[in-house]
């Protein structure tokens, strides 16, 4: 498979939702089928919501999350808002950075939000779509391992881990590769700096 570079990415719209969420829009503007469409971009907008849960009972945060996702689409995405739909020209104003929960995550390196994702997409009932995100949840978290640990991994692993996390509801076809990622070599350097003072210090 083709290595993915950062320069070669789409540019994230509202970088505080992160490129996963990005991704889930872009793939729901493809939905052809509307109401499968609808439901999905509804779930979407759930993660969105779960990032923020203290701030649920605000009157206008539901409301502020529907004009996100209409902004991240770049306001391609056709699905029935229950509120109206925003004018390009009234979201000038950057979004107020979002405040992360603190719960209890099983993997620190995935972080919550790939457990929110796993959980949306064992609610997902066709099986294309189901597969896509799989994948695409999979790779997050093969780039987020090596990210964290600045070191290569196995696929299996990742698939092992992506299984225990969904309880088994999620499978990675076979004959699926994921994305290759390496780890960062100015973070390897710095380790090995850092390395060689620490014995030079204990001679």
């Amino acid at each position: 498979m083709n290595l993915e570079y950062n320069t070669s990415r789409d540019k994230l719209v509202i970088s505080e939702y992160g490129r996963h969420i990005q991704k889930l829009v872009n793939h729901a503007i493809n939905i052809q089928d509307r109401k499968d469409r609808q439901r999905f971009v509804e779930g979407i907008i759930n993660i969105m919501g779960d990032l923020n849960p203290h701030l649920r009972d605000v009157v206008d945060f539901k409301h502020k999350l529907w004009d996100h996702i209409f902004v991240i689409s770049n306001f391609k995405l056709d699905v029935d808002s229950p509120y109206e739909k925003p004018v390009i020209e009234t979201l000038s104003k950057k979004p107020d950075p979002l405040n992360y929960p603190k719960n209890e995550i099983r993997f620190n390196h995935y972080g919550k939000v790939i457990e929110l994702l796993i959980k949306e997409a064992i609610t997902v009932e066709d099986d294309d779509i189901k597969k896509q995100l799989t994948i695409a949840i999979a790779n997050q978290m093969k780039r987020s391992y090596v990210n964290w640990n600045n070191d290569t991994v196995e696929d299996e692993l990742i698939f092992a881990q992506l299984s225990k996390l969904s309880k088994g509801n999620l499978q990675i076809p076979e004959g699926i590769e994921l994305v290759k990622h390496t780890p960062s070599v100015k973070t390897n350097t710095r380790k090995k700096k850092k390395r060689n003072k620490n014995q030079q210090k204990n001679k």
